[in-house]
């Protein structure tokens, strides 16, 4: 097989011999620290990228992608409101909902809950609420049968389940001639449902919109409207057209707010917390690319004479530089796509691999009192993939310039002198 003369030359360097087996060994060391650097980095960001996925997904089953709500907490426009936002282009559905906070009594515990009041048959055109019910439906909540359904955890804390009956208490008192009296109501549990987000599993409840607005005396008002959109990217603008639209027809005034600012916080912090990873990480894939220079530099030492022989031979120094930098580059590329394949190989069984540890170790990477969610999710983006890679061969590749430019100024006389 013909090949160029700096190609198997390089070659030639990096195998193995009897006098350059040390050369051979650190050139190893420098394959392995950029393959342990880019996988490490591969796996983090596919972990990192995986939580804000996972959560914002459980986050749209529960939170709507947008809501219009009225300025005083009261809403009495809302079937014109629905009606614009029904036929507004890129608006897949609307629904209307009473919210509010109560506290949930059990024979056990109490408990304070955000308490939602909803349409069954609309609000499972707006999210995803129904598949998440384990015990139960969504339209058992029928109105004035005074029925709720909780979330798991909230079951387990407050010791109840599906048939048990639960004292609903609101803020808003009934004057007595005994003082001032919290509002109360006897609920049954007719439904359980899992999101899997410790939050929502913990404080959110559903009862029937017209038993809602009966408890907080709003007669036929809502508090707002909760819309679910074609993109949910496109949420920010959308919801502010719908609600200038209907503020020019109706001259009522409005709150609007997205699912994007619900969370802004935390979306923007694991933003910053990937940055700062992957800004921490590319300095290790740094370090272990310039051990290709600490390697070359060896390499140039020991083949001196080789260089000055090659030299008189009528190797010019293009072609010494050539021969190194080649040399470094190989040395970059099998350490590259080594740790790409080992970190996606990790990425892709790293549920598995967490399991595993779990169970072995007894203890949880993800409590769920702690974090929004209890797994351990992954989501592989090949952007990033291609990014990481593409740097690390920059890096490797920049590694090979001051070594190759080192032996391609090898003055042949004077590397000859000593041998």
């Amino acid at each position: 097989m013909i090949r160029p003369l700096e190609l198997g030359i390089a070659l030639r360097y990096l195998a193995s011999r009897n006098r350059t087996r040390f050369i051979s060994f650190i050139s190893l060391i420098s394959i392995l620290g950029i393959s342990i650097a880019v996988a490490v980095l591969i796996v983090v960001l596919s972990v990192m990228n995986g939580f804000e996925y996972e959560v914002r997904d459980r986050i749209l089953t529960v939170v709507s992608h947008a809501a219009i709500t009225g300025i005083d907490g009261n809403m009495e426009e809302w079937r014109d409101l629905e009606d614009i936002s029904v036929a507004y282009p890129g608006i897949a559905a609307a629904a209307p909902f009473v919210s509010g906070q109560g506290m949930l009594v059990s024979d056990r515990q109490v408990k304070g809950i955000e308490l939602r009041g909803i349409d069954p048959a609309r609000e499972l055109a707006t999210s995803s609420i129904g598949r998440l019910m384990e015990q139960g439906e969504l339209q058992s909540l029928q109105a004035g049968e005074y029925h709720i359904a909780i979330g798991r955890t909230l079951a387990e804390l407050l010791d109840v389940g599906v048939g048990d009956k639960l004292i609903l208490m609101i803020s808003q008192g009934v004057a007595t001639p005994a003082g001032l009296v919290p509002r109360l109501r006897r609920f049954e549990i007719t439904g359980i449902f899992y999101a899997g987000m410790y939050d929502y599993d913990l404080g959110l409840a559903f009862v029937n919109i017209a038993d809602a607005a009966r408890l907080f005396r709003m007669g036929d008002a809502v508090t707002g409207i909760r819309l679910t959109l074609d993109d949910a990217m496109q949420a920010p603008s959308l919801v502010r057209e719908v609600a200038r639209k209907f503020g020019n027809e109706s001259g009522a005034g409005v709150y609007i707010t997205d699912w994007t600012r619900q969370h802004a916080n935390f979306f923007r912090s694991i933003q910053l917390t990937k940055s700062m990873i992957f800004m921490i990480l590319l300095l290790v894939i740094a370090v272990a690319a310039f051990n290709i220079v600490s390697t070359l530099v060896m390499v140039v030492r020991d083949k001196r004479a080789e260089i000055a022989i090659l030299r008189t031979l009528g190797a010019s120094p293009r072609g010494i530089l050539a021969v190194f930098m080649v040399q470094g580059t190989l040395i970059g590329i099998a350490g590259v796509f080594l740790g790409a394949s080992l970190g996606l190989l990790i990425a892709w069984n790293i549920p598995w691999l967490a399991g595993l540890i779990e169970t072995a170790m007894g203890f949880k990477f993800l409590a769920p009192d702690v974090y929004f969610i209890s797994d351990f999710p992954v989501r592989v983006l090949w952007g990033d993939v291609v990014q990481i890679v593409s740097i690390a061969l920059f890096l490797a590749f920049a590694s090979t310039i001051y070594p190759a430019w080192r032996g391609a100024a090898t003055q042949p006389a004077e590397a000859l002198r000593h041998e």
